[in-house]
């Protein structure tokens, strides 16, 4: 059984429930001072405790999407996301492959041109050559025939770290959430391309070139455009592609933005950051290379660079966030660039949490839709 099985976490509580009714009824029992006794009351208390625990770290799992499988958990994935295509044209078949397809949830509709697809596509970056899975979106629009010479923006959609794609789809709701705002009107049929922004874990990499290491921003801001175009029917002009992101998702979001506008007229950061962190999971990022470490700084970027001719979106919590304070900086911050456009979300209240993005992504759906265009 899987880490995000609904069974698993069952029988963690389950047993949880067992060792506490089992400590209540035996302690009596265990009541003496002798040493059996009091190794009995310590294991029935371990015991109990520790399934508590993994019940609680289970939920929050499943809540959060922290991690996909026990692999992950524990560090022992064996795909590292970094291959090598030796093959003079990328392989025959192409950088992006789809290997499974499901039906939107809740939608009514098992025909692709009444509910629309997501398809499972595995990517092989052309020049980073870094490999990762991804969900992608496809609107009931694409498959119906009035359509079909018809190209769609496309929204890249990134978890937070470690965060699952799948998350995006069953948690957070992307796909059954921009079919219904398009069916209703409120935003235009968009393709959503669902991934976490660790292409190589369980490395953070912060979406950074790191020197000798995996070449993560030019992945998205390169290789992603050009494997997902060359499958499906997407703008090629830069106002046909935004990008929307969640904790550190949303700190890649709104860099990829700033650094290419080119490529992403539109980035929104939900709950973002403003600056790369260096800790145990990311590694050392930068290699002494101040350049790029200010590159990645998004106060110095806006202050030191030329403003970019692209559209931010970042969220936050009065109660709730810790980054409600610097995220009303950095709005102040883009406004002094009088070319780069900021619109804000800000709740009176709401934790770095799936409840709270669910309640922003609606609103961000439509406002990312607003600034993209496919023709």
């Amino acid at each position: 059984m899987g880490l995000t099985s609904n069974n698993v976490l069952l029988l963690a509580v389950l047993s949880a429930v067992l060792l506490f009714v089992g400590t209540v009824w035996l302690w009596p029992r265990l009541a003496r001072r002798n040493w059996r006794a009091v190794s009995g009351r310590v294991g029935l208390l371990l015991a109990t405790q520790l399934a508590l625990f993994v019940s609680v770290g289970l939920a929050a799992n499943q809540a959060f999407g922290f991690y996909a499988d026990w692999a992950d958990l524990l560090g022992q994935e064996t795909d590292q996301g970094v291959v090598v295509d030796h093959t003079a044209n990328g392989g025959s078949g192409g950088p992006l492959q789809v290997v499974d397809t499901r039906r939107v949830k809740e939608t009514g509709g098992a025909r692709p041109r009444v509910g629309g697809q997501i398809q499972q596509v595995a990517i092989v970056g052309r020049t980073t050559h870094i490999a990762t899975r991804a969900y992608v979106y496809l609107p009931p629009e694409y498959f119906q025939p009035e359509y079909r010479t018809r190209t769609f923006p496309a929204a890249v959609v990134l978890t937070g770290y470690p965060g699952t794609a799948l998350a995006l789809v069953d948690k957070l709701h992307y796909p059954h959430t921009a079919l219904k705002l398009a069916k209703n009107g409120r935003m235009q049929p968009m393709i959503l391309v669902m991934l976490r922004p660790t292409v190589a874990p369980p490395r953070d990499t912060e979406c950074v070139d790191i020197p000798g290491g995996p070449q993560t921003e030019s992945f998205f801001a390169k290789d992603l455009p050009d494997a997902v175009l060359a499958h499906y029917r997407v703008g090629e002009k830069p106002g046909s592609w935004g990008v929307i992101g969640d904790s550190t998702g949303g700190y890649c979001a709104l860099k990829l933005a700033l650094h290419h506008p080119d490529v992403y007229a539109a980035g929104a950061g939900l709950s973002p950051y403003y600056d790369a962190p260096t800790d145990p999971t990311t590694g050392d990022l930068f290699h002494g290379d101040k350049e790029l470490r200010d590159r990645a700084n998004l106060w110095w970027y806006l202050k030191h660079r030329p403003a970019s001719d692209t559209s931010l979106l970042v969220s936050s919590s009065k109660v709730g966030e810790s980054n409600y304070k610097d995220t009303l900086k950095f709005i102040e911050r883009v406004k002094d660039t009088r070319l780069t456009r900021i619109s804000s979300i800000i709740l009176e209240s709401g934790g770095h949490n799936f409840n709270t993005w669910r309640r922003e992504i609606p609103a961000t759906l439509q406002w990312i839709s607003g600034r993209l265009d496919d023709r």
